[in-house]
This record gives C-alpha cells, structure tokens and sequence, in this order.
C-alpha cells in the first residue's frame, strides 16, 4: 500500500473519523472462505457533526485516502423527522472547487440552488453530481414537499474526488433518476448501481475516473458475493441491520469497513437483513490538498480557490441563498 498521500493547509475545515474495535459475529458464521476475498483493513466509527442545521453522521473526511480514493468524504444526513409547516434543514450558501458533492435520498426530498443558474428539487432514489471544477456556489436544504406536508429526510452526501486534469473544468450540475441507474434483484438481494457496473449492468451516471458507487439490501440469512479489480479500492457503510463481512467481523450501522486491495471479492453474509453502500474504484494516486471545500492537488491552487472565490468569481452567496 503505497503510503497516505494528504496535505491539509492549516485550519482546514476537514475532518475524519475514529477507529473502532471490531466485534465479532458470535453465532454460526454465514461466510464462506476463498483465497479471493478481500481482507478488512480497519473499521471506522462515524462521528456527529452538524453541516449547517442538519445534523450527520460523518464516516470520513480527508483522511484514509489511500482507502478510500477516489472518494474524499462520506455523510450520512438524518434520519430526521420534519414537522408540517416547520422551517427547512439547511446549509446555506457555500462554495466548491475541485470535488464532486453527491447527493443521494433513500427518504424525504432536497432544493439545490446554485450560482450556475440550477435550481430544481432533488427527489427520493434520485442522484445528483454537483461538479464544481473550478469553482461554484450552492445551496442545499430539504425539500418543498417535506416542508409542505413533512415526513422523513435521510440521504448521503458524498464527495467525488476529480483527477488532476479536470479540477479547473467548467463547473455543472446534474441530476439523475432511477431509469439511468439498473438494478438487479432476486430472492436473496436488490442492488441499485448507482455508479460504475455489475452483473452486466452499468449505470449512465458518467465519472471522470473508473468508479462504483452501490446500494445494496441484503434479505434475511442471505449472502452476496461482490467483485471488484484487484488494483481498485473498495469499503462498505452500513445503514441498517446485522452483517457480517470477512474474517467473522460485524458491521455496525453508521461504521465503514476499509479493505485492503489485492483480492477480487467483497463478501457479505447477513441472518437479520441488512442494507448497506458499497463503494470505491481506481486510486486517483495525487497528492490532496483540502481546505473545508476546497479539494486540490497544491497549496498554491488551494490560494487560488480562495482568491477566485473572495473576488466573487464563483457566484454570489446573497443571490444563491434568495
């Protein structure tokens, strides 16, 4: 494993998580061993922390990058329950350069409003890609029909990470429904393909490095084999449930499971059911700047970002958060 390649500049906005101890699958193991699976490498305990009003579950943030690349940070926003008529979970008005924030809904609804002139309502099993490039301003909060009629708001944010060649591209925005993400379904799982391919399947969702992005049910004493490339990262978040993943460890909800690369399979077991992420793809293998944002390759892009940024040239917070 080559070693961790992670810069932060001084006061950086972000932050990881904490290693956990595993636990161990104390009944009878539902896995099965092969030379091909994958080891775990750790396990992480996702800390609290509030992004604005809304509160999340945070996985990681900047660090594990040799794990986690081409990803850079991982949310888990709510379950939360939003009364009718109550004000909005919000983030307001903030910027982006370098970095993909993709948005996920397994509940409720989300508004995206942005400085590229995109303003629309983000639905339940809906993908979006904020691509911020060179830089761009947006706003997130939960949806008009939540603040209507209430309900439940519970999704991902999670952070794209664009290779070095395309960080100063002309920032876009777009959004994705279910007819471009297959899924494949049986008796003993469903698996939405979000992003990348499986089974012969592929998502239309286009990414600028090979990657997989899964959501994945596991039923009731059920198990899943899932490849991988051997010289791609992968990790599994879980959301909820009992599953059992290599060597008889247990996956906790709000913990990540970090695999080391070398085998071509993730192997999954669960006696209650389960639902969980699968994610990962080809290392980007560049040295990460990040200052709150702002994701870079050098100090001196990460002042640039900030210069650009000061001198209005990625929209105006006033105008995205009206």
């Amino acid at each position: 494993m080559a070693p961790n390649r992670r810069k932060f500049i001084k006061d950086s906005a972000i932050l990881g998580a904490s290693v956990s101890t595993p636990s161990l699958v104390l009944t009878n193991s539902g896995m099965l061993s092969s030379r091909k699976n994958r080891s775990v490498h750790k396990i992480l305990n996702s800390n609290r922390v509030n992004v604005g009003t809304l509160p999340v579950m945070r996985a990681f943030a900047g660090d594990q990058n040799d794990y986690v690349s081409p990803f850079v940070l991982f949310d888990e926003f709510g379950p939360v329950n939003i009364e009718p008529g109550n004000d909005a979970l919000r983030v307001d008005a903030h910027p982006h350069a370098g970095v993909i924030p993709t948005t996920y809904f397994l509940a409720g609804s989300g508004h995206h409003k942005d400085s590229l002139d995109y303003d629309f309502q983000i639905n339940t099993g809906e993908f979006m890609m904020f691509s911020s490039g060179s830089g761009a301003i947006h706003m997130e909060e939960s949806g008009d029909q939540l603040k209507k009629d209430g309900g439940t708001l519970h999704g991902f944010q999670i952070w794209l990470n664009m290779p070095k060649g395309t960080k100063w591209q002309d920032p876009t925005t777009s959004v994705f429904n279910g007819e471009q993400m297959p899924s494949i379904c049986n008796e003993h799982f469903s698996i939405k393909i979000i992003l990348g391919q499986l089974d012969g399947k592929k998502s239309l969702v286009q990414t600028h490095s090979p990657t997989f992005y899964y959501h994945v049910i596991l039923h009731q004493n059920a198990r899943i084999d899932i490849p991988v490339k051997g010289n791609h990262n992968a990790f599994a978040y879980m959301v909820k449930g009992d599953l059992e993943i290599e060597n008889q460890k247990r996956l906790l909800p709000n913990q990540v499971a970090l695999y080391e690369r070398g085998n071509d399979q993730l192997n999954f077991f669960s006696k209650e059911g389960a639902e969980f992420f699968v994610l990962g793809g080809q290392p980007l293998n560049e040295v990460v700047y990040s200052y709150g944002p702002f994701v870079m390759n050098t100090e001196e892009e990460i002042r640039k970002c900030l210069q650009n940024y000061n001198a209005g040239k990625m929209g105006d917070p006033k105008k995205v958060n009206s």
